[in-house]
């Protein structure tokens, strides 16, 4: 019976551990229609010199039936035997072939170590009699009778429209017979392999169905596939703090080639980058809150970055522009006019200094 709780499709990961495992959809019925539309085909198509061939070798056997014992030495029957192989060597080789790529169209080529591993349950007697005689063994010989029996009734109509005929063959030559006879067959076979394509067709459809019944998931078995599938919330949480962090001395590094940090006193902290022969505009390498703040305005101070306090315009830049971007265009001026004033301090500190230096002699 199957689980109710199971009412979800079956996620990528479920289904690869389902092809890993070799459970894939397959239908036996899609093979064996091939291989019999093959085989009337390649009758059809081969050259149709065979029926004369093996027209005239049947009448050989049976005149030779009737004047002399059938021998294992006779000539005709190595000449049927080495007939028959040539004949049958290429149409089993094509039917081969055909049935290996219909087995493998529908689940495709799948290796799956797991599913040749020998199962001893499986050697048990009781086992397979309980298989031959449950539900499934039932839709299995169900699934075969039904086309067999839409082929048997179509041999019978055939049979039914022809009975005129079948009782004027005993009077007609062996040629015209057989002739008439092959021909007849051939038709049964055709009609017969368009009803078994029918009905691989719809096995196709109830297999695809099956599976997909067979690998549905519960909503708990699909949560659990996606936290294993993305980690555990608590792996997940650490990567993340890690990846901030990393974020965090990266920024911290980026403070030392600042060019102005601009605080409010003691929650916001954005250190500027500005090179005017190279940009067109300042950049923000770092900016941070509260305790970050404080680290910027002390990475900062131990480079010797200017510090300078004007709250506005701290958190203006905090809100507006992301760590590698450029500020915006309406805090242009107020950036400006801090820079000018470090610019003049820093000129007016060298000169100061060159100043105080002591005359060459």
């Amino acid at each position: 019976m199957a689980d109710e709780s199971r009412t979800e499709q079956a996620t990528p990961r479920r289904r690869q551990k389902a092809r890993r495992e070799g459970d894939v959809p397959r239908s036996r019925e899609l093979p064996a229609a091939l291989a019999l539309i093959t085989l009337v085909l390649f009758l059809w198509w081969y050259p149709h010199n065979w029926k004369g061939e093996w027209r005239e070798l049947l009448e050989r056997a049976l005149n030779l039936a009737v004047h002399s014992d059938m021998a294992a030495g006779t000539p005709v029957l190595k000449w049927v035997t080495w007939a028959t192989c040539v004949w049958a060597g290429p149409c089993m080789g094509v039917i081969w072939l055909v049935a290996l790529a219909s087995s493998f169209s529908l689940g495709g080529i799948v290796v799956a170590p797991t599913a040749l591993a020998p199962k001893p349950q499986r050697l048990n007697p009781a086992n397979n009699l309980g298989k031959l005689f449950s539900l499934s063994g039932l839709q299995g010989l169900l699934k075969s009778l039904i086309p067999s029996a839409f082929v048997l009734y179509i041999a019978m109509g055939i049979m039914v429209r022809d009975w005129d005929q079948i009782l004027q063959m005993c009077r007609v030559a062996v040629r015209p017979s057989l002739g008439w006879m092959l021909s007849r067959v051939f038709e049964i076979s055709w009609k017969g392999s368009l009803v078994f394509m029918l009905w691989a067709g719809f096995d196709v459809l109830i297999s695809r169905m099956n599976f997909e019944r067979q690998i549905r998931m519960s909503r708990q078995e699909v949560r659990e596939d996606f936290k294993e599938m993305e980690g555990h919330p608590a792996i997940r949480g650490r990567i993340r703090r890690l990846q901030r962090e990393m974020r965090r001395r990266r920024m911290l590094r980026d403070v030392a080639r600042a060019t102005v940090v601009v605080t409010n006193p003691s929650e916001y902290a954005v250190a500027l980058e500005y090179k005017p022969e190279t940009m067109a505009a300042p950049v923000v390498v770092a900016k941070g809150r509260n305790l970050l703040a404080q680290k910027i305005k002390r990475e900062a101070r131990w480079h010797g970055i200017p510090v300078v306090e004007n709250p506005p315009l701290a958190q203006a830049l905090y809100r507006a522009a992301e760590v590698g971007q450029a500020i915006p265009a309406k805090l242009y001026t107020a950036v400006a006019e801090i820079l000018a004033f470090i610019y003049r301090t820093q000129r007016l500190a060298a000169a100061a200094q060159g100043g105080n230096r002591p005359a060459a002699r």
